[in-house]
C-alpha cells in the first residue's frame, strides 16, 4: 500500500500488530474435568456405534426388500431405494457428528498465534511446522483413548461392506453366469458356436466367400440362434442380444492366400485367403477397424495399437499387450462363411496373464 502510513516507524518484528485486548482463554468443561471427558469420550464412541449399527442395516436393507415390478414400498415409495439412502446417509452422518464431537469436546484447545510473512518459511519455521503437525496428533488423544479410536475404526471399516454389497448389482460373477449355462457365458467365452453364420454388422445379411474382394473388411457378427427354455421363451431378450452381440463383434479382411502366415494349427482358419478377428482390442477394448489395405495392418484408433492380421492378428505397435484373437471360419452347405467353432482365447482387453491356446 502507498499513503501517509508509509512514514510510520516499524514496529517490533516479534509483534506487528499490538494485542487488541483479547479476553483470557476459557477452559472448556472437558478440559477441567476429567468426569466430563469420559462423558464426552462415550458419547463419541456411541455415535461411531451407532453409525456402525446403520451400516449393518443398509447390508440386511439390501438384502430384504425386493426391486422390480413386485417391488416393496414405503409411504408410496420404493421401501429399498428409502431403506438403503437412509441407512447409509446416516451411518456417514454419524460419523461426522462423531468427528466433530471429539474435536470440540475432547482435542487440544489451545489458541495460537502465526505472524504471516511475505515469503517462504526457513528451514526453522518448516521443521517447527512439522513438529507441530507431530504435536496435534499426539494432543488429538487418538492414541490415549482406544475406545473412540476403535469406534471410529469399525465404524469406518464397517463402510467397506455397502461397497462390495453394492457391486452385486454389477450383475452376476462370470462364474455364475457360466456355471448356468448362459450363452456366451463367462469372460472366456462368446456366442461363437460351430456352423454360426457370420453376417454383416447391423444388416444380418450372410456372407458368401465370393461377396469379399481382396482388400475388403467386413464389420461382422454371429447371426446369434436363439434359443428357447421350457416355456418356449427365447433365452436372450433385448439388450441381452445387443451385449452378446458386442462382445462376439469380429471383422472379416480378404487378402492374397500367399499373404497369409498361418499360425501353429491354424492352417485350415481361413477361407481363400479370407480371416476373421474379434473386433475389440486387446489394449482397453476399443472397437477397431482402420485398416491399411496394403500390408494388412489393422489400427486401433484409441492408442495406436496394430495388428497384422496376415500374421494371426500379431501386435507391431503400441501398447496391446497380445494379437488380436482370431475366429475360425468355414464355408458350409449353402456356401455361406461359418465359424468352425468360438475363439480359442478370450477376447478384450488383457485383465490377466494368460497363454494363447
Amino acid at each position: 500500500m502507498s499513503g501517509h502510513g508509509d512514514n510510520l516507524p516499524a514496529l517490533p518484528e516479534e509483534e506487528p500488530i499490538p494485542n487488541p485486548g483479547l479476553p483470557e482463554h476459557t477452559w472448556r468443561p472437558t478440559d477441567v474435568d476429567p468426569k466430563a471427558a469420559k462423558r464426552a469420550e462415550r458419547q463419541v464412541a456411541a455415535l461411531f456405534g451407532l453409525s456402525a449399527v446403520f451400516t449393518v442395516l443398509f447390508v440386511v436393507a439390501y438384502f430384504a426388500f425386493e426391486i422390480g415390478d413386485n417391488h416393496d414400498t414405503i409411504l408410496g415409495l420404493g421401501a429399498s431405494t428409502v431403506a438403503l439412502g437412509t441407512t447409509l446417509g446416516m451411518a456417514l452422518l454419524l460419523i461426522g457428528i462423531g468427528i466433530i464431537q471429539w474435536a470440540r469436546k475432547l482435542m487440544a484447545d489451545h489458541e495460537m498465534v502465526e505472524m504471516r510473512h511475505p515469503a517462504a518459511s526457513s528451514d526453522e519455521d518448516r521443521a517447527e511446522a512439522v513438529a507441530a503437525l507431530q504435536a496435534g496428533l499426539e494432543e488429538s488423544g487418538i492414541g490415549r483413548r482406544p475406545l473412540v479410536r476403535n469406534s471410529l475404526l469399525g465404524a469406518v471399516a464397517l463402510l467397506g461392506a455397502p461397497a462390495v454389497v453394492m457391486l452385486r448389482d454389477l450383475g452376476p460373477t462370470p462364474q455364475q453366469v457360466a456355471d448356468s449355462g448362459g450363452i456366451g457365458a463367462g469372460l472366456e467365452r462368446t456366442v461363437w458356436e460351430p456352423g454360426m453364420r457370420v453376417v454383416r454388422d447391423v444388416v444380418g445379411t450372410p456372407i458368401r466367400p465370393s461377396d469379399l474382394e481382396i482388400g475388403d473388411l467386413v464389420n461382422a457378427e454371429p447371426a446369434i440362434i436363439f434359443e428357447t427354455d421350457e416355456d418356449g421363451e427365447p433365452i436372450l431378450n433385448g439388450i441381452e442380444i445387443q451385449v452378446a452381440k458386442a462382445k462376439a463383434a469380429a471383422l472379416l479382411l480378404r487378402m492374397e492366400p500367399s499373404d497369409i502366415i498361418p499360425g501353429p494349427g491354424r492352417e485350415n482358419w481361413t477361407i481363400e485367403g479370407i480371416t476373421a478377428y474379434s473386433k475389440i482390442c486387446t489394449h482397453v477394448g476399443c472397437p477397431i477397424s482402420l485398416n491399411e489395405r496394403k500390408t494388412h495392418h489393422l489400427l486401433c484408433p484409441c492408442h495406436q495399437s496394430t495388428f497384422d492380421l496376415a500374421d494371426s492378428g500379431r501386435v507391431i505397435f503400441g501398447p496391446a499387450a497380445r494379437a488380436l484373437p482370431q475366429l475360425p471360419i468355414e464355408v458350409d452347405a449353402e456356401g455361406y462363411i461359418v465359424a468352425q467353432s468360438d475363439f480359442t482365447e478370450p477376447v478384450g482387453p488383457s485383465y490377466w496373464e494368460r497363454d494363447s491356446e
